[in-house]
């Protein structure tokens, strides 16, 4: 039993380098493509090799310490080889990193970079004044057109102009000949804010300019009656009564105004177009109405009793003032009931950079 141990531990000593060397071997084979490209190693070495291993496999134990050396020498070789792969490797890394461009810088300096496909309430900081719309809009006030600019990611700056004007043709009701006129024209200062960076609004400003007023023109046909103040009175054949009437909306200058909607007038995602809405209240104080009458009026139907309303010693004609001035006095009361104009518009706007 002792003797087969020591048997088996001489034969792995002894053969120890030979399986070192055949490791070594082994790898130097199975690293040869680097080694080939850095000119470490040829086919024939490895062949020689192999043959070496081949006739060196009969006198093991006594050409160990050969064997031992060959085996480093091997190894060294095979290393030199992988460093020398390696260094190339990296030399060509870093020529081919030479050989690529820089990377380019970007292309904007200050206003806002294009950005498209961006959602409609993105989160996207402009920069102020660098950004403006242009728009048109139908509302109560008229037709209107409209510029924008960008104060922050919060607010906006704009200015609406408004007008209308229509003009309707005579009317004639149970002898009354009426014909009137609207106009309308308007110019507000307003600052937009969009809580949280949202698409809704809330809006503050001032009208300016106020020119919204409606007129009419009447005559009345000889011998029809009317009442003014619940006193009836008949229009002269030979001076029929004509009148004209003013209202006007401009008693407050300028008028505060507030409004809400959805829809920025300036989307920040530099998309071009948007179609905002808007509701709100103007605060114009009671609207003015001025009446002007002339022509003649009588107390009966057959016009025995008539005079001039100008005249103020007739008592037909003051008769006629002072229901005149009563009836004035109930419009006024009514229209004092109307300060508030409403608003509510749709509009179309068109964005840009500015800068």
């Amino acid at each position: 039993m002792d003797r087969t141990l020591t048997t088996c531990w001489r034969f792995l000593l002894k053969n120890f380098f030979l399986f070192a060397l055949l490791a070594s071997v082994t790898a130097s084979i199975a690293f040869s493509p680097c080694c080939l490209s850095a000119g470490a190693q040829s086919p024939e070495s490895s062949v020689a090799s192999v043959s070496g291993i081949a006739g060196a496999s009969g006198s093991v134990a006594d050409e160990s310490p050969a064997i031992s050396n060959r085996a480093i020498d091997s190894s060294s070789l095979m290393i030199a080889g992988l460093s020398a792969s390696n260094s190339g490797s990296l030399g060509d890394a870093d020529d081919a990193g030479a050989a690529l461009p820089a990377a380019p810088e970007p292309g904007f300096a200050g206003g806002n970079p294009q950005r498209e496909g961006v959602p409609w309430a993105a989160e996207w900081h402009n920069q102020p004044f660098s950004r403006v719309g242009i728009g048109a809009d139908v509302s109560l006030l008229g037709i209107g057109i409209k510029g924008a600019v960008i104060l922050d990611e919060y607010f906006d700056a704009r200015v609406d102009l408004n007008f209308f004007s229509y003009t309707s043709p005579k009317i004639e009701v149970d002898g009354v000949r009426v014909n009137g006129n609207l106009h309308l024209g308007s110019g507000a200062a307003k600052v937009d804010l969009y809580p949280k960076n949202s698409i809704w609004r809330v809006s503050a400003g001032m009208m300016m300019w106020d020119g919204n007023r409606a007129t009419a023109n009447l005559s009345v046909v000889g011998g029809t009656s009317f009442k003014l103040d619940n006193t009836t009175f008949y229009s002269s054949t030979a001076d029929p009564l004509t009148g004209n009437g003013l209202v006007q909306f401009d008693t407050l200058k300028p008028a505060p105004m507030a409004s809400f909607g959805f829809g920025r007038f300036i989307p920040r995602s530099n998309r071009h177009w948007s179609f905002p809405t808007e509701f709100g209240l103007i605060y114009e104080g009671s609207p003015s109405l001025v009446v002007n009458t002339a022509g003649s009026v009588c107390s009966d139907q057959a016009q025995t009793q008539c005079s001039s309303i100008s005249d103020p010693n007739s008592p037909v004609g003051q008769a006629y003032n002072q229901s005149l001035q009563a009836q004035l006095n109930k419009w006024r009361t009514d229209l004092d009931k109307v300060k508030i104009y409403p608003i509510f518009s749709y509009s179309v706007v068109y964005s840009f950079n500015i800068r």
